[in-house]
């Protein structure tokens, strides 16, 4: 029974590592997700600079799984090439082996009175866990709860480690039996690395593992190289695992870059390794050499570096492999802009509120391309009218609407992520941004209906009625162009445009409500125009008004006293006759109602 519960503690000890990682790493990514998105989707043509990037923003977020998942977010969402992504995702292998690097701390042999004694683990980890207990309850600002999560993933991951450390001590005969067997048995240390790395699906675990054992008991080189070997492939198996389901060509050609150039490291490493053996470079003094902590770091990291270095000439050619075993097909084009479309919201970046908010501000900005293109072909209805188009309109609504449900399940699915108040605030703007979006096409798809029954009656709209509706659409044309560019670069000067164009058009729309009322009451317009003309009229000044709900939104995420109280606050705009609210409006006003007669 005492071996029972030292495996229990062992695994208990390999628990708070996993956390403590994890921890670390969602610490790290929380506050620099947007940093971390910018830095990648901005990858040069050159394949040195990649495999940098991928290395460096591996070793910051302590994870070539997450880094690579990142990466395949990007493909699929365009920011970034499949060809560019290959150098990341071999620097990503080599970013992984910082963790390693870090545990190997517990080997330190130092007094007190030495610099290095503030760094063994028995003291960094409870002054890591202190400095971010305080962080986390006692200092409030934007970055101490940040702060304070990856101080806390470092001390946690060192505790686990020293649990494990501890556990592994008193089961040390019966490990160094388990180790010697591989010794003789190079198929079956590689085939453990694979499987446990595959079982517990972090590569750096299970060198950490290995490090806790060495420090110990002591693994020699013979023992341990196929272990790592294996622990290299279960790690990209697990990688590909993640990556695949529900992925674009493009972004399971990425997945298959890490196990392709993972399977050829392995081959290298092993050929090397078996022609130095034969070759006596790797003599019976290196080869059954006991590593400890530090060994085992350094051979982890060589395994890791090497074939990066020797393979990343080659990224073109790791390239050609995968798009031959992931060829392209073809689509039809609705299907293929559908399709690329809803791919921009990865599932794999919930987890990195600030990255995937930002892919969902790319697709809300393409929901307003099209219900604004669907405006514009709405209106080309009214003065010629086409069946066809009719069609189309139908069917990018349609669009739309997947694209709206698709967007406010992501970022509902973002929530339980999101720490920081400024992506709060983000989230809440994108959904209500989105809504607006959606209505707009909406609206233009009931112009569309009204302008069908007006032609299945085979009547027309006079032509006073048609140049009004000119004077007003292009009106309304122009709002939606501001909302838009006010929408892409979340600039409240030029939100603050629109509020006095929307008053314009509701003048407009009041106006002209009147005049169709006075020509239907006169006998000019048969009863079936009247009203459908009267409908439009509504729709046009509906659209408006969306897009002065969205513009409110935009500044109330960014001033607390129009936050909440949106309606209030554009009743304040419209009594107060702000100096520059007038003039917006007066110049909206002259330009328009100066084209009606």
């Amino acid at each position: 029974m005492a071996a029972f519960y030292r495996i229990i503690s062992l695994l208990g000890g390999l628990a708070l590592f996993l956390y403590g990682m994890r921890t670390m790493g969602d610490g790290l990514k929380s506050s620099s997700g947007g940093a971390l998105r910018a830095v990648l989707s901005k990858v040069t043509d050159s394949p040195v600079k990649g495999f940098l990037l991928g290395t460096l923003v591996t070793c910051m977020i302590q994870s070539s799984t997450a880094t690579i998942v990142l990466t395949v977010g990007l493909v699929g969402a365009g920011f970034l090439g499949f060809r560019k992504s290959v150098s990341i995702v071999l620097g990503a292998n080599v970013g992984t082996a910082i963790t390693a690097q870090i545990i190997r701390l517990m080997d330190l042999d130092a007094g007190a009175g030495s610099l290095l004694y503030f760094f063994k683990s028995d003291n960094l980890a409870p002054m890591a866990l202190l400095v971010g207990i305080i962080l986390i309850m006692f200092v409030k600002n934007r970055w101490s709860h940040t702060a304070g999560t990856v101080f806390m993933g470092f001390g946690i991951l060192f505790v686990g480690l020293m649990n494990m450390s501890a556990a592994v001590s008193s089961l040390e005969d019966g490990l160094s039996a388990f180790l010697l067997s591989f010794e003789g048995n190079y198929l079956l240390g590689f085939l453990s690395g694979v499987l446990v790395t595959g079982v517990i699906q972090s590569s750096s675990a299970v060198v950490g593992i290995l490090q806790s054992v060495a420090s110990t008991v002591g693994i020699s080189f013979c023992a341990v190289f196929p272990v790592i070997v294996g622990v290299n492939i279960g790690d990209c198996l697990t990688t590909y695992l993640v990556c695949r389901a529900g992925a674009s060509r493009e972004q399971i050609r990425t997945c298959l870059v890490h196990i392709v150039y993972n399977a050829l490291a392995a081959i290298l490493v092993l050929s090397v390794v078996a022609i130095l053996r034969l070759t006596g470079v790797l003599g019976d003094a290196l080869w059954y050499v006991p590593l400890r902590s530090g060994g085992i770091a350094n051979v982890h990291g060589l395994f890791r570096l090497a074939p990066a270095v020797l393979l990343l000439p080659f990224s073109g050619t790791l390239a050609k492999i995968c798009e031959k075993l992931v060829p392209d097909h073809e689509e039809d084009d609705a299907s293929a802009r559908i399709e690329k479309n809803l791919r921009e919201l990865d599932k794999r970046l919930v987890t990195n509120p600030a990255m995937a908010m930002a892919e969902a501000q790319t697709l809300i900005a393409h929901m307003a391309d099209v219900s604004i293109e669907n405006y514009e072909r709405a209106v080309a209805q009214i003065f010629s009218y086409d069946a066809s188009r009719t069609e189309r309109i139908r069917s990018q609504e349609h669009l739309l609407d997947r694209m709206a449900d698709a967007t406010n399940q992501y970022l509902v699915s973002i929530a339980p992520y999101i720490q920081m108040d400024a992506d709060y605030r983000t989230q809440i703007y994108q959904i209500q941004s989105l809504t607006c979006f959606e209505r707009i096409g909406d609206l233009a798809m009931n112009i569309c209906d009204d302008l069908e029954s007006v032609h299945g009656s085979d009547q027309t709209f006079s032509e006073t009625a048609l140049r009004e509706l000119h004077v007003l659409t292009e009106a309304v044309e122009d709002i939606l162009e501001l909302t838009r560019e006010t929408f892409r670069t979340n600039n409240t000067g030029s939100a603050r445009q629109v509020e006095p164009m929307e008053e314009v058009i509701d003048e407009l729309v009041e106006l002209l409500r009147g005049r169709s009322f006075a020509r239907s009451a006169g006998g000019q317009c048969p009863l079936l125009t009247s009203i459908e003309y009267q409908n439009i009229l509504q729709h046009l000044e509906r659209i408006s008004d969306q897009c002065s709900d969205l513009a409110v939104y935009l500044l109330g995420r960014v001033d607390d006293r129009i936050n909440g109280r949106e309606h209030e606050y554009i009743g304040e705009v419209h009594h107060t006759q702000q100096p520059e609210y007038m003039a917006a409006f007066r110049a909206g006003h002259e330009k328009y109602f100066s084209l009606l007669e």
